[in-house]
């Protein structure tokens, strides 16, 4: 009989308010948790992505970067270079330098206005 006293000790126990709320706050850190959790989660796959694509540009950079060195190991690839960077020509070819016009046709327009009064002024110029 003792001991089927104890067992009910026990169940009164678990089952009285005080435990009841007790576990429903462990319940709500643990959710609380799992939340975070969740959150840490998502941004570490943001991070993730960020990375890769960073590699994934890196290496493109890295395959650019060893066509230029090869082509820069042959006289024609140096030749090329220079003429890029300094606007230089070989003897007896000419360099074509292109300048913008700063009277140029899309400039006068601006300052004409249209409108029936400059259409006789314009006729009669």
């Amino acid at each position: 009989m003792k001991n089927f006293q104890k067992k009910r000790e026990i169940k009164d126990y678990l089952q009285s308010k005080v435990f009841l709320v007790f576990l429903t706050i462990i319940l709500l850190l643990f959710i609380w948790n799992i939340i975070g959790v969740i959150g840490k989660l998502r941004e570490t796959s943001k991070n993730r992505k960020i990375a890769e694509d960073k590699i994934t540009e890196l290496t493109k950079e890295k395959e650019r970067l060893n066509t230029d060195i090869q082509k820069l190991s042959t006289e024609k690839g140096v030749e090329e270079n220079i003429r890029d960077k300094f606007g230089l020509a070989k003897q007896g070819e000419g360099v074509i330098i292109i300048v913008d016009d700063k009277n140029s046709p899309a400039n006068n327009t601006e300052n004409k206005s249209t409108g029936f009064l400059s259409f006789f002024k314009n006729l009669f110029k």
